[in-house]
């Protein structure tokens, strides 16, 4: 009874999750075009971060509940089921498109950050695997400048385009309503996902690490995956990977960086805040090691053709599939 009840707050708290970033991202962009920031701005900025804001909500709930690992395998598996699920989904129903900015621009720095990311996991602390707030503020300083310097190339190429039509009329109380309801819902929905998948994770004997991997990183990465498939659908395939891009930047930099300012994480330190298992290290290094393999892997795909074909799409999911049979394997064999 209390494992069923554990599932329908894990829902319950994924829909709050969605729905709110959804609701933030309307007030948000609204608000925005009232103080005419240009909404491709709006775009790359509100919501992008709109879109993160369940893996956000979820990653800080976790490092404030000491649920350390969780926080950072949360990032990676939401980054590995974009790139691997989201991509390569979309690349199944519709060949999805790479604009050149994305290319050369967004891409690499996605891979860099996670470079990053894991070259701070290996020097942190005397045995590794410890994300201090001068790191933290480093990933965070990096995602400040990457927007900087995404907003400016933005603004340059908005000179030649051509006027937008007129917004609808604003209304302030659902604005406010849109922006305090969604942040709202986003905190509530972040701590009952990560409550109640905890719980239900050690019901069933999973580990922190792939609770994160798993039902944390796919109900997260449902705004991502639902934004993609309907861009696909549209045509709009060159919008479902600056989506799956954007967000994996802001994951490891915004994300990682914003946890780790409030309170430092420590991988292998285990919810009861003493003991420490320096497995998990070993763990969080090889999922790093294989979201740089897989980032690497697209991005060749993207190279080649300028876009993900529906066999590679094939590919993308059936790496995807294997990596989760792995990442269970390794934690029965752990337990």
């Amino acid at each position: 009874m209390e494992i069923l009840l554990n599932i329908v707050l894990l829902l319950v708290g994924f829909v709050l999750l969605i729905k709110g970033a959804d609701f933030f991202v309307d007030g948000a962009a609204s608000l925005a075009r009232k103080m005419k920031i240009p909404s491709l701005v709006v775009g790359l900025t509100i919501v992008a971060l709109g879109t993160s804001s369940p893996e956000l909500a979820v990653s800080i709930s976790s490092s404030l509940s000491g649920a350390n690992s969780m926080a950072v395998s949360n990032v990676i598996g939401s980054n590995i089921f974009n790139l691997l699920i989201v991509i390569g989904g979309c690349a199944v129903i519709a060949p999805v498109g790479i604009t050149k900015d994305i290319l050369k621009r967004d891409y690499p720095v996605s891979i860099a950050a996670m470079l990053i990311f894991l070259v701070m996991l290996l020097i942190g602390s005397a045995t590794g695997g410890v994300l201090d707030r001068i790191e933290a503020i480093i990933l965070f300083a990096l995602m400040v400048g990457y927007i900087t310097w995404t907003v400016i190339a933005a603004l340059k190429e908005r000179k030649n385009a051509a006027e937008e039509k007129e917004e609808k009329p604003f209304i302030w109380w659902k604005c406010a309503l849109f922006i305090i309801g969604g942040v709202a819902a986003i905190i509530f929905g972040g701590d009952m996902v990560v409550d109640n998948a905890s719980a239900l994770g050690a019901a069933i004997g999973m580990s922190e690490t792939l609770i994160g991997l798993t039902i944390c990183a796919v109900g997260t990465s449902l705004p991502e995956l639902v934004t993609s498939i309907s861009a696909s659908r549209r045509g709009e395939t060159d919008i479902a990977m600056g989506n799956v891009i954007g967000s994996s930047i802001f994951n490891v930099l915004g994300i990682l960086g914003i946890s780790g300012i409030i309170t430092p994480i420590d991988v292998t330190l285990l919810p009861d805040g003493v003991s420490h298992d320096m497995s998990v290290l070993t763990n969080t290094l090889v999922d790093c090691g294989v979201l740089i393999g897989v980032s690497i892997l697209a991005y060749i795909f993207c190279l080649t053709t300028k876009k993900v074909t529906r066999a590679e799409g094939v590919v993308l999911v059936g790496c995807y599939i294997a990596y989760m049979a792995y990442a269970i394997i390794r934690d029965v064999v752990l337990v």
